[in-house]
C-alpha cells in the first residue's frame, strides 16, 4: 500500500470515528433533555393533581348532598302522599257518618210527615163525604164542561 493509501484509510478512520462519538453525544444530549422533560411533566402532572384534587372533592360532597336531599324529598313526597290519602279518608267517613246522623234521620221525618198529611187529609175526606150527600147526578154535572 502506498503512502496516499494509507493516509486516505487514516483520513476516513478519523472521520468515522468524529461521526460516531457525534452520534454518541447526541444520544446522550437526547436522554438528558428526555429526562428533563420527562421531570417537568411529572411536576405539572402533581400541580395539576393538586389543584385539581379540591374540585374534586367538593365535587364529591355536591353530588353526596344532592342525593341526600333528592332521598329527603322523596321521603316527604311519599309523607304527603300518605296524609293526603289519609284525610281523603277521614272526610269520606266523616260525610259519611254527617249523612248517616243526618239524611237518615231527615228521611225518616219525612216519611213521618208524608204520613200524617195522609192521616190527616184521610180523616177530612172522611169527614167531607159524611157531611154531603151521595147524588150521582151532582158528581157528573160537575165533571161536564160545556
Amino acid at each position: 500500500m502506498n503512502d496516499s493509501s494509507t493516509l486516505w484509510l487514516a483520513i476516513i478512520a478519523i472521520s468515522t470515528l468524529v461521526m460516531a462519538l457525534t452520534q454518541v453525544g447526541a444520544i446522550v444530549a437526547g436522554a438528558i433533555a428526555a429526562r428533563k422533560i420527562q421531570a417537568r411533566v411529572a411536576r405539572v402532572e402533581q400541580q395539576v393533581q393538586q389543584q385539581v384534587q379540591p374540585l374534586v372533592d367538593r365535587l364529591t360532597v355536591i353530588g353526596a348532598d344532592a342525593a341526600r336531599l333528592s332521598a329527603l324529598a322523596v321521603q316527604q313526597a311519599e309523607k304527603a302522599d300518605v296524609a293526603f290519602t289519609s284525610a281523603a279518608q277521614r272526610v269520606d267517613q266523616t260525610l259519611a257518618v254527617v249523612q248517616n246522623a243526618v239524611v237518615a234521620p231527615a228521611r225518616e221525618g219525612m216519611a213521618l210527615a208524608s204520613a200524617l198529611r195522609a192521616a190527616v187529609g184521610s180523616i177530612r175526606k172522611g169527614s167531607t163525604s159524611r157531611r154531603r150527600p151521595a147524588t150521582g147526578g151532582d158528581e157528573d154535572g160537575a165533571l161536564f164542561i160545556g
